[in-house]
């Protein structure tokens, strides 16, 4: 794992990362704790609740069914252990009640795979003997770790191969909403076509959900009609894929293998994968040596492209997978100069972008329109 230090805190919907922030990195796992937290006490299997709050359907073949897998190895690896589950939770009141009662239930550990602010930075402070594990936020508390999956090297490579198939030069990206998972997605999608065609442009669509078939079906007309051939996206189902497949165009998914839904479209998926994390942090708070931290799941190792499509030409996968070889051997495609799609540089020639600036980004690359 990387281990991430002093990251601010962000809101949902705020855009502002941290600037100036260095990230301690480790090849071989977490360096040392981010905080001088002592660990909680052991609990017997046999005793343990384990709790996992989602943002959305465990169906939804997407993120929160990648999570859910999660839950399941964590359920197999301990099966004394009891594992509960609530779906849907919004970004409201309901969210700090769904996870007060994960406490009155007797929940030792609380995993979220959408981050929840306030709602469930409350319900931590007030419940000391529990283990929180919140995706996708900055803040640290004495029982509250962070994780998030560093998803922008597959998608780097993914576009290195959309570079090679667009034959409009023009990407489109299915938003969720001005996040930086949005803009760090996007962009480096956007990287990588170009740096096979340096005049490619994507425009992006955010639709305000994670989650809206509809919408998302829309947006890919939208995005489609506008003159894109390659798609992408942040969304949990595969409405964007069909709506490439049926238009005869191209599409780069997330979260899991869909091409089912459309195997002449499917160029590849930006997996992840929960699984062996998810269990280490239980085995961890089990053995009373847990301790909150701040994770993101590396490449190659929980995030990682899928296999490559039926249709995507061989050179194509060739040129991808090597760059795919030269990241995991440590080179970092984020390199200046950069600009924003102002003209501003924002990173200058010699310099590079660390993790901690990727897991921030928060303004979109030249030659990106729409976020």
């Amino acid at each position: 794992m990387i281990d991430i230090r002093n990251l601010s805190r962000r809101r949902f919907l705020e855009l502002s990362g941290t600037a100036g922030v260095s990230l301690g990195l480790s090849g071989t796992g977490l360096m040392s704790p981010a905080r001088a937290a002592a660990p909680l006490a052991a609990v017997a299997e046999e005793d343990a609740v384990i709790a996992f709050g989602y943002v959305g359907p465990t169906s939804d073949e997407g993120w929160t069914w990648q999570h859910d897998q999660g839950r399941l190895a964590v359920q197999e690896a301990f099966p004394k252990a009891k594992t509960i589950f609530v779906e849907n939770i919004p970004y409201s009141a309901d969210a700090g009640r769904t996870f007060r009662q994960f406490v009155s239930e007797g929940a030792n550990m609380i995993i979220t795979n959408s981050t929840y602010g306030d709602f469930i930075y409350d319900v931590a402070k007030n419940a000391p003997e529990t283990a929180f594990l919140h995706c996708d936020d900055r803040t640290l508390l004495d029982n509250m770790g962070v994780f998030y999956p560093s998803h922008w090297y597959p998608s780097y490579v993914t576009g290195v191969a959309a570079g090679h198939m667009t034959e409009s030069n023009k990407l489109g990206y299915v938003a969720s909403f001005p996040v930086p998972s949005s803009f760090a997605g996007s962009n480096a999608f956007l990287l990588g076509a170009r740096s096979v065609k340096p005049d490619a442009t994507i425009q992006v669509i955010a639709i305000n959900s994670w989650f809206d078939p509809q919408a998302s079906t829309q947006a890919a007309r939208a995005l489609i009609d506008n003159g894109a051939d390659v798609l992408f996206g942040i969304m949990d189902e595969p409405g964007y894929l069909q709506v490439a497949e049926q238009r005869g165009k191209k599409a780069v998914m997330l979260n899991t293998d869909s091409r089912k839904y459309g195997p002449n479209a499917y160029v590849s998926s930006i997996m992840f994968d929960f699984r062996k994390f998810y269990v280490d942090q239980v085995r961890a708070r089990l053995e009373g040596k847990w301790v909150p931290d701040q994770y993101l799941l590396p490449f190659g190792d929980g995030t990682d492209r899928d296999a490559w499509g039926e249709t995507v030409p061989s050179d194509a996968a060739k040129a991808a997978d090597e760059v795919r070889e030269k990241i995991l051997g440590g080179w970092n495609p984020f390199q200046g100069e950069i600009k924003d799609s102002k003209g501003e540089v924002r990173v200058a020639a010699g310099q590079s972008m660390s993790d901690n600036d990727l897991y921030n980004w928060n303004w979109s690359v030249e030659g990106s329109s729409g976020l």
